[in-house]
């Protein structure tokens, strides 16, 4: 491969890459929006998806995202909010056709304007393409907790400080 032919492949794989990165920023943009809609939610999943939540429960699969957030949709979390905070989404693409993502998240109820500290989590993402569709294939939620803020981060700061 000439020069001009390897800068033109890098020319359409950079291209393609940008727009794979809309489409995806487009799906989490649908992740939030489908909040508080178990049915709808759970559709931006594959069939085979794995759902790790903030507590460790696992749901495998489209059809147990669905039943596992539609009890939650219409109890504690009813009217409440899915936004991005805290940390900014970055996309990583593993090969074309997947991505790794991590994005900041947090549940907003009722009237809240933003997020208590105690309610933000680092989220972790795999999308895969298929047949010209992004879906996640996997959802990791984790709770934020800097390490400074964690009761081990504070014994260590204290043991530094010779306290």
């Amino acid at each position: 491969m000439g020069i001009n032919e390897n800068n033109a492949a890098t020319h359409l794989l950079e291209t393609a890459n940008t727009a794979d990165e809309a489409a995806i920023r487009t799906l989490l943009q649908h992740l939030n929006e489908a909040w508080g809609n178990a049915d709808t939610y759970a559709t931006l999943f594959t069939e085979d998806a794995d759902y790790v939540a903030f507590d460790g429960s696992h749901a495998r699969g489209r059809i147990e995202i669905a039943e596992t957030h539609r009890p939650l949709f219409k109890g504690i979390l009813k009217g409440s909010r899915l936004v991005e905070v805290g940390i900014p989404t970055e996309i990583r693409f593993l090969a074309p056709s997947v991505a790794l993502i991590h994005t900041g998240g947090a549940v907003l109820k009722g009237r809240e304007k933003r997020p208590s500290p105690r309610a933000i989590s680092v989220q972790t993402l795999v999308a895969v393409k298929h047949e010209d569709e992004w879906l996640f294939a996997a959802f990791q939620n984790t709770r934020y907790r800097p390490f400074a803020q964690t009761f081990l981060g504070k014994i260590l700061t204290n043991m530094q400080r010779g306290k």
